[in-house]
């Protein structure tokens, strides 16, 4: 992979960042849930960081940053996608917020293991890792909310 191909990848990865960032937006304007809410608007601005750090990246070039490996628990891995409606029930949106980020984790992987460059490779796992974290956190959310304890 040629440092155009890596731009040209880094800008398409931005450019779902700003997606993420439109979609957890919206969500968070459509919820009625004050929790849901501010979960999803703190969604954005996470969102929002990560699209400054891969502009840093096109900016600055292949520099390496380490972040701390998170699990990825697949709690909602194999659950259909709900529709965004304006009615969307809380947990419904974490579904959809969790698909999203496991969609992200995939793709930052598979242009880990299509990258000939280990400088490249790292900083595509590096980001996977970050939608992983941003998945783990969503999945605690959403088994508190789906699964919640009674007694």
């Amino acid at each position: 992979m040629n440092q155009d191909e890596f731009k040209k990848i880094i800008s398409h990865a931005i450019s779902q960042e700003v997606e993420a960032v439109t979609f957890y937006s919206a969500v968070s304007d459509r919820a009625k849930d004050v929790n849901i809410k501010r979960l999803f608007k703190d969604l954005a601005r996470e969102e929002e960081k990560h699209k400054r750090t891969l502009e840093g990246y096109l900016a600055k070039g292949s520099e390496k940053i380490h972040f701390s490996e998170s699990a990825d628990y697949k709690v909602v891995d194999a659950l259909p996608t709900p529709l965004l409606t304006p009615d969307i029930k809380p947990v419904d949106g974490l579904v959809i917020a969790i698909k999203k980020e496991l969609e992200a984790m995939q793709m930052y992987t598979q242009l880990a293991n299509a990258s000939k460059d280990e400088a490249q490779k790292n900083i595509f796992l590096e980001l996977a890792s970050m939608e992983r974290g941003h998945k783990s956190k969503l999945e605690d959310i959403y088994t508190n909310m789906a699964f919640s304890e009674s007694w």
